[in-house]
């Protein structure tokens, strides 16, 4: 129970998160034209940076497993924005 609770609780901020994402936010100054790729990038910028404001300001250590995580995310950010693609 305390699994699908937690991911319930993922989705409904996910549901506000991107909702607000759609008002005057500063994603929307990427020169890419198709918003929903550039929200997913910053999907995993926030992860990254998520994990380093705790660090600065909380006292938060990560592990490896933190650290890999941001890794495969900022990655992941690489590839959908920055991928050659046919235009």
């Amino acid at each position: 129970m305390t699994v699908l609770r937690s991911i319930l609780l993922f989705v409904v901020a996910a549901v506000a998160e991107i909702g607000g994402a759609w008002l005057v936010f500063v994603a929307t100054f990427q020169p890419d034209p198709n918003f929903g790729r550039i929200l997913a990038a910053y999907g995993g910028v926030f992860v990254a940076g998520s994990l380093a404001w705790g660090m600065a300001l909380d006292g938060f250590r990560p592990d490896r497993f933190d650290l890999l995580g941001a890794a495969l995310c900022l990655v992941g950010v690489a590839v959908i924005m920055y991928a050659p693609r046919a235009s």
